[in-house]
This record gives C-alpha cells, sequence and structure tokens, in this order.
C-alpha cells in the first residue's frame, strides 16, 4: 500500500494495472514494465531481490550448520513435487537463483572442505545433464528435424533458429538463437503465444506466427503435443516413459485457465517426470559403483539435472569419466544423453 502511494500519488506514474480489488498493482511484473521509464520501480525490485537472498540464504544459512560435521544438511523429500523430482528443503537448495549475480555469490559460499591432516586437497564437480528434457521431447515426439539435429551433436537452439527462420546455422544471429531458445523452452512447459509474445516483447501475431512456423519444421512435435492433451482428456492422467503417472484432474475444468493449466501440466509432466526418473536411475548407478570403488569421493547433492560431488584433487579427471559414462547410459533414447562437467573450489566455480 505505502509503496502504491508512493508511486502513484507522490510520483504521478500511471496506473497499469489494478489488483482485483481495485488498488493500483505493485507485483513483479508491473513494476518491470514501469522500470522501463522510471527509476524508482527497478530499486525497489533490486532490493526486493538482495532482501530475499539475505533472508533466504545469507542470514539462514549459517544458523543451519550442522556442529558435528561442520556442514549444511539438506532435506529431499521423494513425494512433494508432483512430476515426481525431488524437492528439498532446510535450507531448499535448488532453488539459489544462478541468473544474478548475487545469487551466484551464494553458490561460491558452498566448498570443497580444507584438507585434513596428511590429506590432498579436495574439488567439487557439478555433472548436469544437457538439455535433458528438449532431447526426452524429441525422443517422445520421434519428430525426424529434432532427433536430427541431437544425433549430430549441433547447437540445438541455433538448429531450431535455422530451421523456422529458413537460415543457413552460419546465418543465424545470436538474436535468433535467443528467440528459438525461448520457443524451445516454451513448448516444453507448453506455452502459448501469450506467453511467448510477453518473453520475447513481441507483438501477439508475430510470436504466434513463430509457433506456427515451428509446427511447420518439426510436425512430430505438433502431433505429440496434440495426442498428449486428447490422452489426458480421455485418461485423466498422463505418463513418463516409465509409466509415472500425474493424474490431472483439472482437465475438463469448466474454469477455461485452470483448464488450460492442466494442458501444459499434461504437456511437460511427461518430459520433467521422465528427466526425474533417468537422474534418479543415474544417482543409483553411481552410488553402487562409487560403493565399490576406492575413489576419494562422494554424492553430496541432487539439483534437479545435476548431481554434485566432492573428490579427491588427484582422482578430479577419472571420476568424471566414471560419473560421465554412467549418467549417460541410464536411459536408451532415440537421441543421446550427453552429460557435461565442471571442476572448482566452490560449487558456482563448479557449475
Amino acid at each position: 500500500k505505502q509503496l502504491g502511494e508512493v508511486l502513484y500519488e507522490k510520483l504521478e506514474i500511471p496506473v497499469i494495472k489494478k489488483t482485483p480489488k481495485g488498488a493500483p498493482s505493485t507485483a513483479e511484473a508491473v513494476l518491470q514494465e514501469l522500470a522501463l521509464e522510471y527509476d524508482l520501480p527497478q530499486v525497489i525490485m533490486d532490493y526486493r531481490g538482495v532482501a530475499k537472498l539475505k533472508n533466504t540464504y545469507t542470514d539462514k544459512l549459517p544458523e543451519l550448520i550442522n556442529q558435528r560435521t561442520g556442514r549444511v544438511h539438506t532435506s529431499y523429500h521423494q513425494a512433494v513435487a508432483a512430476t515426481g523430482r525431488l524437492s528439498s528443503s532446510d535450507p531448499n537448495l535448488q532453488n539459489i537463483p544462478v541468473r544474478s549475480e548475487e545469487g551466484r555469490k551464494i553458490r561460491q559460499a558452498f566448498l570443497a572442505p580444507p584438507p585434513a591432516e596428511g590429506e590432498g586437497r579436495r574439488k567439487i564437480v557439478a555433472c548436469d545433464y544437457s538439455q535433458i528434457e528438449l532431447r526426452i521431447m524429441a525422443h517422445l515426439s520421434d519428430d525426424k528435424g529434432l532427433t536430427d539435429a541431437f544425433e549430430k551433436g549441433l547447437d540445438i537452439h541455433r538448429a531450431t533458429a535455422a530451421e523456422v527462420w529458413g537460415k543457413t546455422l552460419e546465418e543465424v544471429s545470436d538474436n535468433d538463437r535467443r528467440n528459438a531458445k525461448a520457443i524451445n523452452f516454451g513448448l516444453i512447459y507448453g506455452m502459448s503465444a501469450f506467453g511467448l509474445a510477453k518473453q520475447l516483447g513481441l507483438p501477439r501475431k508475430e510470436a504466434q506466427e513463430y509457433i506456427d512456423l515451428y509446427f511447420e519444421r518439426y510436425p512430430g512435435v505438433k502431433k505429440y503435443m496434440a495426442d498428449t492433451r486428447a490422452l489426458a482428456a480421455d485418461n485423466g492422467y498422463v505418463e513418463t516413459v516409465y509409466g509415472r503417472r500425474l493424474y490431472l484432474p483439472e482437465i475438463h475444468s469448466k474454469n477455461g485457465q485452470r483448464r488450460q493449466a492442466a494442458e501444459r501440466a499434461a504437456i511437460n509432466a511427461p518430459m520433467q517426470g521422465t528427466a526425474a526418473d533417468i537422474i534418479k536411475k543415474a544417482m543409483i548407478k553411481v552410488h553402487d559403483w562409487l560403493e565399490t570403488t576406492d575413489f576419494d569421493a562422494k554424492m553430496i547433492m541432487q539439483v534437479h539435472d545435476e548431481l554434485v560431488f566432492e573428490v579427491a584433487e588427484d582422482q578430479v579427471e577419472d571420476l568424471v569419466k566414471e560419473v560421465k559414462a554412467r549418467m549417460e547410459s541410464a536411459a536408451a533414447l532415440k537421441v543421446p544423453l550427453i552429460v557435461d562437467a565442471g571442476i572448482g573450489d566452490n560449487w558456482e566455480e563448479a557449475h
């Protein structure tokens, strides 16, 4: 309320949106729009971002250090997320923001422990699946254009841009690639033309043209999406590649928004859920292998598509080779699974 008074009464900024109760809105999306023309909304957003990091992490994490181990231990839950992903709490290590520099600084606080007496140094290794949900989309839709691009090891967003706008890979600009990336990831989440337009800052008609062009070039993806919606409507649920079900009670809702949300979930859940199933299979493979080897290494964290390890410095390269082999063979899809590995003294460096 006070912020509304300052923005709209004191500074006389025009009201672009109201809350259901009729008050001028100060929601994040509104501030983002106002920030294009006015200074204060940006300052407020920066402040909110930093305050959230402070309250959630820099103030809390030191209090969560275990006195006996000197470490922070998260708790993982297997039956919270509907798609089958693990969720994490006290502290939640899966939602540390990585897009902002301040968020990344928090990852720098997670260090490899100092060497004990007579021991060598240790490193943090992060291994993550490259674009796993798009690869699962290629597998599920069996779309030739998509599977070919992954088979050839192309940069998938560049390849998509070339297909959609009829250019060679060399002609694709960074902006084309950025737009194609937004379409690729948008479609995974069942995004509409309206959502894409908002994200790319385009008129809705143009965003719809992009999506239509995409479906023209990747007809398998279009068919997969239509089939998935129909299946969800018939059965009331969708399944991952391994048969994990997500029930969608809202799929026949009279409320259009709820129904559309259920349709978006129907499209996304088989991909996100299959990715969750695959990384769990990989964790079991890696764990079983670590139990039988004399590697000085521990698997210490899972963040959706990423596994994080702590390992003796002189064993880093061998560990990466062994872990990559097990993660990449955790599932047999129609396209290869690729794992990227990073190494560092802290989690941010390894990422």
